[in-house]
């Protein structure tokens, strides 16, 4: 008598060619899923260390100039890049913005206050940029959650309808005759369930982390406008 590894085994070899088929398929995107929540930990994991040290430096900065210098060590930090990308945008605005002409501070402060539209749209379309970078394919794994045990479901219906094919052709509805055929079949769905199991949990995790890495951007966002638009204010004051 073999091992269950064994026997299953046996049972792969020895089902039909639809159900090969189909386990083959299953297996496919079970490994498709395992690489993706690989890559997808190490990404998050150094996303969350990365922007967790920037915030750390940012708010012990004295100098923005000095955090985007910072924010260029932390290549893997999505907090770090929405910094960037809003750091140029008022560079830009800096560089384009004119002085204050014969004491009027209307020229200057209404070029300034439509520059820091520019900043918002830029960190804006930074924080979905980021946003599609985190969520690439996390999809996928949903897929496999969702079709992986309907599709073993398939190859267990195809394999049991063959087996009864089988039992009314030999004319014998024995156990002996029956269970064989039938288990050949089970073990697409138990590969399915295999599949899809990881992928769900896997998925709900990352969503999770997803949401919360979003927060922080949105968060960040609305302190690095309220900074720039407190220099501004200030600086049109003086």
């Amino acid at each position: 008598m073999g091992s269950p590894t064994t026997d299953v085994i046996r049972m792969i070899l020895n089902a039909g060619p639809v159900v090969q088929l189909t386990l083959l398929l299953l297996v496919v995107f079970s490994i498709s899923s395992w690489a993706i929540i690989l890559i997808k930990y190490r990404y998050m994991r150094r996303a969350y260390r990365e922007s967790s040290m920037f915030i750390d430096f940012f708010w012990k900065s004295r100098d923005l100039t000095d955090a985007f210098g910072k924010s260029k060590q932390l290549q893997g930090s999505p907090i770090a890049r929405i910094f960037r990308v809003g750091y140029m945008e008022l560079r830009k605005l800096s560089k384009t913005t004119p002085g204050a002409s014969n004491g009027e501070d209307s020229p200057s402060l209404i070029s300034r206050v439509a520059g820091i539209d520019n900043i918002k749209r830029a960190l804006r379309r930074a924080i979905n940029t980021e946003m599609t970078r985190m969520t690439k394919m996390v999809p996928f794994l949903a897929t496999t959650g969702n079709t992986a045990p309907f599709i073993g479901l398939f190859g267990t219906v195809w394999g049991i309808m063959n087996s009864f094919h089988g039992i009314g052709q030999m004319g014998s509805a024995s156990l002996a005759v029956v269970a064989p055929g039938i288990s050949e079949a089970l073990v697409a769905t138990a590969v399915g369930l295999a599949a899809a199991i990881p992928a769900v949990i896997a998925f709900n995790y990352y969503m999770n982390k997803i949401r919360t890495l979003e927060t922080e951007l949105h968060s960040f966002s609305a302190d690095f406008l309220n900074i720039v638009e407190r220099d501004i204010l200030r600086s049109a004051g003086g």
